[in-house]
């Protein structure tokens, strides 16, 4: 055993450097690499799902943190599929991450989420696509559901929003796909 306790040390320094560098602000998100084009708002915090539904702040995503990175990754994402020069306005009116948190399992499964058929990821909001000239392409309301979330293959990742990321793709692919010509 202490034959390799040398690499063990290495593996460690490197995962302390690749911390340390993932919180270097060279390799941080950059908020001027958003999209103005494409806004997104998101109705009043308290009265999402996600939030009403998680009273004691079960888990390590908080609403702001996950707020943020899904609304980031719409506009990314959109921007991708829009043809240049339109616009998009989206309005989250309610979310509900996928899985939920099931405290009764355990004491220690208090901040687990448990990703179930019963509990999968949704999404309600509106959208305007705006031309380049300001008037209004289309709208609407949509409601996003994946009922078989978990039967459908995602990459290998550890990314705790790939299924509400996924859902979000779903949707834009056939809202706003640019027809092949």
């Amino acid at each position: 055993m202490h034959q390799h306790a040398p690499h063990y040390r290495l593996f460690n320094r490197v995962a302390v450097a690749v911390l340390v560098l993932a919180g270097n602000p060279v390799f941080a998100h950059d908020d001027a690499s958003v999209s103005s084009r494409v806004q997104v708002a998101w109705a009043p915090i308290e009265t999402l799902s996600e939030v009403k539904d998680n009273p004691m702040q079960r888990g390590w995503l908080r609403p702001e943190d996950w707020m943020k990175t899904l609304g980031d990754y719409l506009r990314k994402r959109s921007d991708i599929l829009l043809p240049p020069g339109q616009q998009l306005r989206v309005t989250i009116d309610d979310i509900k991450l996928a899985g939920d948190f099931e405290p009764w399992r355990a004491p220690s499964a208090q901040d687990i989420r448990f990703l179930t058929d019963l509990h999968p990821p949704r999404i309600d909001l509106h959208y305007t696509l705006l031309a380049p000239d300001g008037s209004t392409i289309r709208e609407g309301k949509d409601r996003l559901r994946d009922l078989s979330y978990l039967q459908r293959t995602v990459p290998t990742t550890t990314d705790p929003l790939r299924y509400d990321k996924r859902l979000i793709d779903d949707w834009l692919r056939k809202q706003f796909a640019r027809t092949q010509s």
